[in-house]
Parts: structure tokens; C-alpha cells; sequence
């Protein structure tokens, strides 16, 4: 049965989608099936199904001889039914619950008001990556999108640039000149918290790191030892802890850095997930927030105004970057079907500095 528009469907593996094994003509084949058998792109299939003048004679050839091959038949009936209607493939790996939450409210609140039905595949490692996206294209995606940390693996975005899969990044912090992406800046975003830390009187910093895998993780890093060093001061090394983005590795950072009687008078942790950890941390050591310490996160996921005292962190509109991921590959997806170029676009949404109670001057 199709899912009603906005639904979110489970899709499960199957024995075909599974397979890496060279092409054999067989029943139910897709564009892509003929795309890959015809080496050319899903977009030439597309132009020559709806008798587009823009292919070679040798390219329509190729493609006719791959669609007689494969035995592969429009549907013309099942065509008119779904006029308008899109699938839209979320391609995710071990995702915050709380960022894949937020995110999800808003492509499905996208997805309802383009008349589209939202596919969601799941997997870890190379191998489960390549299986997931064959599984979206057999069960008929027109478009994916790839939220992080996928939106930084070369393998994912390699696979679905070889079919031609209109395909957008979320949330990267080094999106690909040929893939289109939807962000904030997280470089400045860290900037700006690390200078408002700055302007309380905050001297001494310490700093959590997010996974080393991820692009953001790396800029948010970066732009807090430019703004330190801007201001003339020298983070020790251990001042900087390695996180993974986990509440778990938050608890483990923290507690590495309140050891001892030489504490930072401020911990910057690179998402809240990790930020939350901290106040765990200094609750359990007596330590008042924000008179003995101040924390601050990035991200601005619930948990933020879940914890005590309320986290100060970088609001990232995720929701919005949903919304506009959705938005963009539909467009995409939409030009694919019709046999038109579409250009590759990066779209950078604003983020802001929410102020909370874990914060506070060191004058006060």
C-alpha cells in the first residue's frame, strides 16, 4: 500500500536491491537499472523516455538496446497516479536522536506540503551504505537525502553521484562543489560562542571535540583556537578533550577536564549532547553553574532546555535545515523526472546565540 503524503515508511532489504552482482535482465527493472546497464546517466533515460530532442542518435540507441535488454516497461498507469508525487529517500547512520528528531519534524512537514512521501534507510559501514541506497532506488526514491555523518562519507555521496541520484548534503561543514547541500556556518557559529565566553571575562577555556569524522566537528574546533588565539591566549593541550558527540563522551571529557585543583573557568563542549554531560560532571563534583564553571553547547537540540540550568549554546535551525533539504531535492528530483539539467546549490541558513543560565560574567 503507498504511503499517504508525509508518512515516513520503513523500507526493508530485499534480495534484488541487495545485490552487487553484474546486471541480468529481470522483472520490475528501473531507470536506474537501465541507466547503470547502459552506462549514461539517469537523466538520459529520463530524455529519451519522454522523447527529448537533446540525446545522440547513438546515445537513444544504446539506451533502447539496454531497455529491451533489461525488459524494462513504463508503467503508465501507476505514471499517472503518482503525477506530483515524489519519494524522497533519508539516508542516515547513528544519528543524534535528538538532531534526526528535529530534523525529521521538518522534512516531513516539507515532504506534506510537496505532495511527497518520505522513504527512511538506515546503515553503518561501507558495505551497508552501498546496500541502503540500492534499497531507496528499488523501492522508486526520486531524490535522497544524506544528514550527518553520511553527508561526509565519499563512498555515499561517490554512489548516488554515479546514478545520478538528485541528492542533497545536510549539515556539513565542507559541502562538495557538485553536490547540493543545506547548512549554517558552523566555523563563525563557534566563533561567536567562544567570543561571548571571552566577553564574560572567561580567560580560560577548556574545549570538548566532536567526532573527528565530521566535518562540523572540525570547523567548530578550528574556530575556537582562531578566536582564542585572536585574543591573544595560548589553550594547553590539556584544556582540549576528545568527544564523539555522545552524552557518554561528554561525562568522559569533563571529568578529564574539573580533575584536579587547576580547573578552566568555562568548558565549551562542541554540542549539547556533550555540554550536558559536563553539567552532570560538575553537579556530581558540587560545583556551581555557572559561579564555579560556565558550559556552553552547540546546537540548540532539546536537551538543552531540559537540562539545569538551561544551556547557552548555538541555535542550529534544524528543523529549517529539514524543511529546506526537502525543498531543494524535490526541485531536483522534479527535473530528473523531466529530463532537465538541474544546478547544484548550497544553501546557508542563519544561526543564533542563545543565552541561558549555564553562563555567566565571572564578575558576578
Amino acid at each position: 500500500m503507498p504511503l499517504r503524503q508525509g508518512k515516513v515508511k520503513m523500507t526493508a532489504p530485499t534480495k534484488n536491491s541487495e545485490s552487487t552482482m553484474p546486471f541480468r535482465p529481470r522483472a520490475g527493472s528501473t531507470m536506474w537499472d537501465v541507466a547503470r546497464h547502459a552506462d549514461v546517466s539517469a537523466m538520459t533515460v529520463s530524455r529519451v523516455i519522454n522523447g527529448k530532442e537533446n540525446v545522440s542518435d547513438a546515445t537513444r540507441e544504446k539506451v533502447m538496446r539496454s531497455i529491451h535488454a533489461l525488459g524494462y516497461r513504463v508503467n503508465v498507469a501507476a505514471r499517472a497516479a503518482r503525477v506530483g508525487t515524489l519519494r524522497i529517500g533519508l539516508l542516515y547512520s547513528n544519528p543524534s536522536a535528538a538532531f534526526l528528531s528535529a530534523f525529521l519534524v521538518g522534512a516531513m512537514a516539507q515532504c506534506s506540503r510537496s505532495g511527497a512521501e518520505l522513504l527512511l534507510e538506515t546503515c553503518d559501514d561501507l558495505k551497508s551504505q552501498r546496500k541502503a541506497i540500492d534499497r531507496l532506488i528499488a523501492h522508486g526514491a526520486d531524490g535522497v537525502l544524506v544528514p550527518p555523518p553520511l553527508c561526509d562519507s565519499p563512498a555515499a555521496l561517490k554512489r548516488l553521484r554515479e546514478i545520478c541520484m538528485p541528492t542533497v548534503a545536510v549539515a556539513t561543514g565542507k559541502p562538495a562543489a557538485n553536490v547540493s547541500a543545506v547548512r549554517i556556518d558552523d566555523y563563525d557559529g563557534a566563533r561567536a560562542m567562544t567570543k561571548y565566553l571571552l566577553s564574560l571575562g572567561h580567560t580560560d577555556i577548556g574545549f570538548i571535540k566532536g567526532d573527528p569524522e565530521h566535518t562540523p566537528a572540525q570547523l567548530r574546533f578550528q574556530a575556537f583556537r582562531d578566536a582564542m588565539q585572536g585574543a591573544g591566549l595560548v589553550v594547553p593541550d590539556q584544556r582540549i578533550v576528545q568527544g564523539m558527540f555522545t552524552y557518554r563522551s561528554g561525562l568522559d571529557s569533563a571529568r578529564r577536564l574539573l580533575a584536579g585543583k587547576s580547573r578552566p573557568t568555562a568548558i565549551f563542549a562542541a554540542n549539547d549532547d556533550m555540554a550536558a554531560g559536563a553539567i552532570a560532571v560538575a553537579h556530581g563534583l558540587h560545583l556551581r553553574i555557572p559561579e564555579d564553571i560556565a558550559i556552553a553547547g552547540f546546537d540548540d537540540t532539546p536537551v538543552a532546555t531540559t537540562v539545569w540550568p538551561g544551556l547557552t549554546t548555538i541555535h542550529q535551525p534544524i528543523g529549517e535545515l529539514g524543511r529546506a533539504a526537502v525543498e531543494l531535492v524535490v526541485e531536483q528530483a522534479k527535473a530528473m523526472r523531466a529530463g532537465e539539467a538541474y544546478a547544484t546549490r548550497h544553501a546557508v541558513l542563519p544561526y543564533q546565540l542563545e543565552v541561558r543560565e549555564s553562563t555567566v560574567s565571572v564578575a558576578d
